[in-house]
C-alpha cells in the first residue's frame, strides 16, 4: 500500500505559502507547518488554516515524529 501516509507530505516536507493579511494587505510568508505568524508590515497574527491529520490521526505522531506532532498538538490546544 503506502510507505508513508500522503496526507502528511505538508507535515514532513513544509511548502512555503504566502498568505494576506486581513488588517492592511500584506504579504505573510507562513510554512504549511506554522500555526501563526506576524504581519511584517503591521504586525497583526495571520493564522494558518491548517486542518492537519495530527488533529485526529492515530498512527500522526509515529508518521510525522514526535517533534513535529508535539509541536502541532500543544499550538493546537491554544
Amino acid at each position: 500500500m503506502f510507505d508513508k501516509c500522503p496526507g502528511a507530505s505538508n507535515i514532513r516536507t513544509p511548502t512555503i505559502e504566502l498568505k494576506k493579511c486581513p488588517k492592511c494587505g500584506g504579504e505573510v510568508e507562513m510554512f504549511s507547518t506554522d500555526m501563526q505568524m506576524d504581519c511584517p508590515k503591521c504586525g497583526f497574527t495571520v493564522y494558518n488554516d491548517l486542518a492537519s491529520c495530527v488533529q485526529w490521526c492515530q498512527f500522526a505522531r509515529e508518521c510525522v515524529g514526535e517533534e513535529v506532532y508535539e509541536r502541532l498538538k500543544k499550538k493546537e490546544s491554544k
